[in-house]
Order: structure tokens, then C-alpha cells, then sequence
């Protein structure tokens, strides 16, 4: 029996010197906080007063502080104490985030504006509120709130109102007709941030929608109206591997929606839909940043003029229009070089060439309709960015896009923040 004991005392005097020696944080510092609050970043961050110096775990904590809405950039210093503690201090430039919102575009046939304000560090706790108005012939307005960190550093809630309203073009075969699209919708989200790179968002939605033809007849083969109640269901998968220098962007992100609707009336089925973002982003030296995005989307294949996809200004494809032709599937790729002219204390100017392409399944055909020459859509053009460095995605943005393909548009596109 002595020596059962002389092992496990010489095992508990180890471990405890061990952990004595263990280099430990004793304190967590943030300077520089004006609006955010402190216990927030607390909450938020994964190192933590007491546990072991680590600092591939603090460096992992800066780069998701700087993905904050609320912080412009942060820095940390490690302080030594005696007896192997430290004082991590962190160094804090914040965001202005009381944003306005404004878009406006225009073609040969569309003018259009957006306007609207949103706070993104409400409470000093990086939650979202905010809406827009947008006129294109028709009256929009939305209402969003979003508090991903509602409830822990892990775990948010979203609610989002919409009243969309616009005219869009349907076809069927080689017709076409213009309809008033309306779309009054409910939403909840939730969202989970598994880990620092990887977070997923399920929500539902509640939704009615209408179609009114603008024409005073369009055939039999068309319908002149349509009323329909909607429910979505969602999921949102977002792989996210960025690192944030102020407005410069490195790294790759991907992000998944997947959508179920199911409908009450028979002349829409239920169907499924579903798209990813691939986005890819390299600092070019100093001043120049190169921005891809892949987007590919498919939904259940039906024969119908009421096609989820459009091949739209604001959305895909800059100059070629107001929601211009709609599908079941899209592929669209966007790449832009974007190279800083002018970079003084806060105000920076950028300047930028582009090139968009897509293509569209048609509704009922097969997936070879990408290939096919008429259904192809490239546009290049440049553009001009203002930036201020210290307002939360203040990004006065204009390109003016050019088709290169055969009888395509061109125009100009205005808005805040990057185009993606």
C-alpha cells in the first residue's frame, strides 16, 4: 500500500506544479470602445480570463472581431506579469453604423432607385435593424431585423417583413407579357454558428404572392392573374474563411441556401430550390484586391412562366436590365480587379473593371439549354468606389455594364457597398 501512496502523491505534486507553471490570462482589456459593449465582446470572444495563453486561438478571436458590423479593425497586445500571467489587451477602431441605403440603376427601358437606413450595432450588441423603400414603377418596402447573438455567441434570431412589388416579364415558348408581381411575406430565422468558420440559418416563412397581367389580353395559354399562399422553409449553410483589412478582402467563402415552397392552389406545384455562392478574394500588392463569385442554382424543372430565377441588373448580370428572362437553373460568374487611386485618413477611392456572365435553363428543358448560344449573357464594364473606412459598408458604388453578346443592354448601376 506504500508505495500505491508514494505514486499517487508524487502524481498530484506534478500535476499542480504543471499547472502553476501553465502560462495563464489573468485580465482581458478593451480599449478603444465607444459604442460596443464591453460584456458583449466578452461574451463573444473564445479566450477567456483563467484560461492558457494560446495565441492561434487569439489570432482566430481578431479575425472574427473584424468580420463585426461594429468593428473597423483590432489589434491585441500580451502583456507579461510575474508568475507566468498575462494581460491581453485589446485595441479597438470601431465602425460608425447608422447606415443610409441607396441604389439606383438604369437601362434603356428602367429607371429605378432604393432608399433606406439601418443600425447595425444596435444596443452596442451587434444586432441589426433596419428597411428600404424602392420604387421601379411599382412601391417596395421591407422591414429586417437580425441579432445573431441574441442568445449566447452562438446562437440568433432574424425577423424579416417584406411587400415587394414590380413588373416583370413571364414567357411561355416564344411569348411574352408583362405582369405586376407582388409578394407579401412573413419570416422567422434562427441561426447557429458551429464554429469560427462555419455557421447554418433555418428558417420558415409565411407568404402570399400575386401575378396581374398588364395586358388587356395575352392568350389563352397564359394566365391573366394569380393569387397564391406560400410557406418556405430554408436552410442556410455559410462556410466562411475571410480575413478583413479594413475595405481590403482575402480568402474564400461559400455560401448554401437550399428552399422548400409548397403552395395552395393547383396551378403552381410545390417545388424545391436551391443555389451556392462561391466567392474568392486575393490582395493584389498593396492597393489592389481581385473579387470572383460563382453562382450556381437549379430548381424543380416545371413548364411554367412563373420561373424562381431572374436574370436581373441588381442581382447578377450589371446593364442588362429589370428582371429581363427568368429559369430553372442559373450559372453566373462575376470577377472584378479592384485597385485603389486614392487613400487618405479615412476616404478611399477605388477604381474597377469587370466582367459578368451567366447563363439560364429554360422552364421544361433540359440542363443542355446552359450551352446554348441565345441563353448565354456576358457584359464588361468599369466602375467607381468611394469608400469611408470608418462607416460600417459605406460604399458608394457605380458601374456601367455593356453586352457583349448579341442584342443585349447596357447601362449604369448605383448602390452601397460592393457588388458582391
Amino acid at each position: 500500500m506504500k508505495w500505491i501512496v508514494f505514486v499517487f502523491t508524487f502524481f498530484c505534486i506534478v500535476s499542480t506544479t504543471g499547472y502553476a507553471q501553465t502560462d495563464r490570462i489573468t485580465e482581458l482589456q478593451f480599449l478603444g470602445l465607444k459604442k460596443t459593449k464591453p460584456a458583449f465582446v466578452k461574451k463573444f470572444l473564445e479566450i477567456q480570463k483563467g484560461q492558457p495563453l494560446d495565441s492561434i486561438r487569439i489570432q482566430s478571436d481578431i479575425i472574427r472581431l473584424k468580420r463585426l458590423a461594429s468593428i473597423s479593425n483590432v489589434s491585441y497586445e500580451v502583456i507579461p506579469l510575474p508568475n507566468q500571467q498575462y494581460h491581453i489587451k485589446f485595441n479597438f477602431e470601431e465602425n460608425f453604423t447608422l447606415i443610409p441605403s441607396f441604389n439606383y440603376w438604369t437601362t434603356i427601358n428602367t429607371t429605378a432607385y432604393k432608399i433606406g437606413a439601418y443600425e447595425y450595432n444596435l444596443f452596442g450588441k451587434n444586432i441589426s435593424i433596419g428597411g428600404f423603400y424602392q420604387n421601379n414603377g411599382q412601391n417596395t418596402f421591407a422591414v429586417n431585423f437580425n441579432a445573431p447573438y441574441l442568445f449566447s455567441n452562438k446562437w440568433g434570431l432574424g425577423l424579416n417583413f417584406l411587400n415587394w412589388k414590380s413588373e416583370e416579364p413571364l414567357y411561355i415558348g416564344d411569348r411574352s407579357t408583362n405582369y405586376i408581381y407582388q409578394n407579401t411575406s412573413y419570416e422567422l430565422v434562427g441561426s447557429y454558428e458551429a464554429n469560427f468558420k462555419n455557421t447554418f440559418q433555418v428558417g420558415i416563412s409565411l407568404f402570399n404572392e400575386k401575378y396581374n397581367s398588364t395586358e388587356e389580353f395575352t392568350g389563352l395559354d397564359i394566365p391573366r392573374q394569380l393569387d397564391s399562399n406560400k410557406q418556405l422553409i430554408k436552410l442556410i449553410y455559410t462556410h466562411q474563411n475571410l480575413d478583413y483589412f479594413y475595405f481590403y478582402i482575402s480568402g474564400f467563402k461559400s455560401v448554401f441556401n437550399g428552399q422548400f415552397v409548397t403552395a395552395d392552389n393547383s396551378a403552381q406545384n410545390n417545388f424545391f430550390i436551391a443555389w451556392n455562392d462561391f466567392l474568392y478574394y486575393k490582395r493584389v500588392g498593396d492597393k489592389g484586391n481581385w473579387a470572383n463569385r460563382l453562382r450556381i442554382g437549379l430548381s424543380t424543372n416545371n413548364d411554367s412562366p412563373f420561373a424562381p430565377f431572374s436574370l436581373d441588373n441588381n442581382i447578377n448580370l450589371r446593364g442588362v436590365g429589370n428582371a429581363v428572362d427568368r429559369g430553372t437553373g442559373s450559372i453566373v460568374f462575376n470577377t472584378e480587379y479592384r485597385y485603389t487611386v486614392f487613400d487618405k485618413k479615412n476616404i478611399v477611392l477605388q477604381g474597377n473593371g469587370f466582367i459578368d456572365a451567366g447563363s439560364w435553363r429554360i422552364p421544361g428543358q433540359s440542363l443542355n439549354t446552359f450551352a446554348d448560344s441565345e441563353n448565354i449573357q456576358v457584359y464588361s464594364g468599369v466602375g467607381l468606389r468611394m469608400i469611408h473606412k470608418k462607416i460600417f459598408n459605406l460604399n458608394f458604388r457605380i458601374d456601367y455594364g455593356y453586352g457583349l453578346t448579341k442584342n443585349a443592354n447596357r447601362g449604369f448601376v448605383f448602390g452601397i457597398g460592393q457588388y458582391f
